[in-house]
């Protein structure tokens, strides 16, 4: 059975660095699949912060994870700084699909990449909002190239 490749450093629009610890390594002496989730979720939300769409307290805005996915395609481990690239591959009326690639620092080649969809309501009624020109204008730079 074969699939399609992971995605090259290209197709992202921005980048963040995060180091491994200690406790990320598995009894196997690689990176866990969890803690790429805990990453995926780390680097989206910062950069909504970064980009000044996120306020962390009283934003009338939130977004809420409906879906998530990984594929891996070679090990991490500790210590490793590895580098994460964002994307999105769908903007919808409320909702985003963010892809993100996890790569050894200075690597080629994603050795994991993951989807992550927020659908984005209404803090206060949890319903579905539509998504803001200054939210559409920001999610467009990170669209893929």
């Amino acid at each position: 059975m074969s699939r399609a490749p992971l995605h090259g450093r290209q197709a992202y629009g921005t980048w963040q660095t995060i180091g491994t610890r200690w406790a990320d390594n598995d009894i196997y002496g690689h990176v866990n699949n969890v803690v790429y989730y805990a990453w995926f979720d780390t680097v989206v939300n910062r950069w909504l912060v970064e980009a000044g769409l996120l306020a962390l307290r009283d934003d009338p805005l939130i977004g809420l994870v409906v879906q998530s996915s990984c594929r891996y395609a070679s090990p991490l481990g500790y210590p490793q700084d590895i580098d994460i690239g964002l994307a999105t591959e769908h903007v919808g009326n409320s909702s985003v699909t963010y892809r993100l690639g996890a790569f050894a620092q200075g690597a080629d080649e994603a050795a994991a990449e993951g989807l992550f969809t927020h659908v984005y309501v209404d803090a206060a009624t949890r319903r579905p909002a539509q998504l803001p020109a200054q939210w559409r204008d920001a999610l467009a730079r990170l669209a893929p190239r």
